[in-house]
């Protein structure tokens, strides 16, 4: 028996990255998927984002998991979208139990120079999308009366300041905080538990990437994933650069299983120490 056998799991951002690698472990576990991506690139996001091939094998690998999948396109940007991306889901499966709330971007720019729609971009996405995301299946979770557990992506720099230049990211992923904060509180009396995971540097395509190189190796002309890694591990305590999408994952899990069912309203660090 799996730990989420009979729940089914909305998983935002599901194409790649740590959202593929919810929707592996929570599957693993026994949990039917609904995995939604944009699949699609953002014009302000200055790296390669998810297509549907990266979506469709996100398909086939959970179903390599013996567990059902419901993959959609669609914008978490969209509220429209989002409904109908939830009903979606409700009508294959009856019920959602976990949300993850998992689907975002990173850009970056000096503050005087940052453009109304790069700021735009990352809000909408990085936060308005996240209560997009949710928003949608609270009154079905509701009505059922069974609980569940909603898990929302933030970050260390929903935790600090962070370093420059990722203003907009780090507004965004406070209020991922805060949000989840007051719906801890709000939903609390049905059972549903709210919780943030706070990871630091993930080895996903959003680091991963030439662009960010170039951010946090600026002396070097064509810096490489090695330059990368050694200005990363003097960010973090423990002597790693970053954690892999199975690290988040496991939290996750944790967050969405009953081994949590006491816990709500928390922020999760999966840092490498970097908050010590």
């Amino acid at each position: 028996m799996g730990r989420l056998d009979g729940k089914v799991a909305l998983i935002t951002g599901a194409a790649r990255g740590q959202g593929r690698s919810h929707a592996i472990t929570l599957a693993r576990e026994g949990a039917e998927i609904i995995a939604v991506d944009l699949a699609g690139q953002v014009e302000s996001v200055p790296y390669e984002m998810a297509t549907p091939a990266d979506l469709a094998q996100t398909v086939k690998l959970v179903e390599a998991e013996d567990r059902r999948i419901v993959s959609l396109e669609a914008d978490v940007r969209d509220p429209e979208a989002m409904q109908a991306a939830t009903e979606r889901g409700l009508a294959e499966f009856g019920h959602i139990d976990i949300i993850c709330a998992n689907a975002g971007i990173s850009s970056w720019d000096p503050a005087p120079d940052m453009s109304p729609q790069r700021w735009r971009d990352m809000i909408d996405i990085n936060l308005s999308g996240v209560w997009y995301s949710v928003q949608p299946a609270l009154t079905s979770m509701i009505e059922r009366g069974a609980g569940g557990s909603i898990i929302l992506t933030s970050s260390v720099y929903g935790l600090e300041g962070g370093v420059g230049r990722v203003h907009h990211y780090v507004a965004a992923k406070h209020g991922v905080v805060g949000l989840a904060k007051s719906l801890a509180n709000e939903l609390a009396p049905h059972r549903i538990r709210v919780n943030t995971v706070n990871p630091t540097f993930v080895a996903t395509g959003m680091i991963q990437n030439d662009a960010i190189y170039k951010l946090f190796v600026p002396d070097l002309p064509n810096p490489t994933q090695e330059d990368f890694k050694e200005v990363l591990l003097g960010m973090n305590k423990l002597p790693i650069p970053w954690v892999e999408p199975q690290d988040i994952s496991n939290a996750v899990l944790f967050l969405a299983s009953d081994d949590a069912r006491y816990i709500t309203g928390t922020t999760l660090v999966v840092d490498a120490g970097h908050l010590a």
